[in-house]
């Protein structure tokens, strides 16, 4: 897909390839969104160096850092990701979990396998508030 002056960018930090290979997929059906991906804490504190995202989507367990730690880390380490919206991904389910993650900063809490119609319309939402 070409990208536009519209194109909105979402940046996945996940360890997993099948996981990576899946959200890949459902970025090409979905116009007017790029996605790049990073698999470490590091490769994403690095990259929002480099560029500035739209959304970012944190898997919960990364081999570095969890994705708690990488929040913290992003919001003091990169001046303009303070207020960058930012999913936590995770399969696990527990409450405690949940609310860590959401009192912590992050805008929601997506369970995985990720829902695809949850994702394309909290996208679309996203998309629509923005502009």
């Amino acid at each position: 897909m070409p990208e536009t002056a519209l194109t909105r960018h979402v940046l996945y930090v996940e360890d997993d390839r099948i996981n990576i290979v899946l959200m890949e997929e459902v970025f090409r059906r979905l116009p007017g969104w790029s996605l790049d991906c990073v698999e470490d804490g590091a490769q994403a504190l690095h990259a929002l160096r480099e560029c500035r995202p739209d959304l970012l989507l944190i898997d919960m367990n990364l081999p570095d850092m969890n994705g708690l730690e990488l929040l913290a880390r992003l919001r003091t380490e990169t001046p303009h990701a303070e207020l960058l919206p930012c999913v936590a991904l995770s399969a696990d389910a527990l409450p405690e979990q949940i609310a860590g993650a959401l009192a912590a900063g992050f805008m929601a809490y997506w369970l995985k396998p990720i829902d695809v119609v949850q994702l394309a319309q909290a996208l679309h939402e996203l998309g629509t508030t923005e502009q």
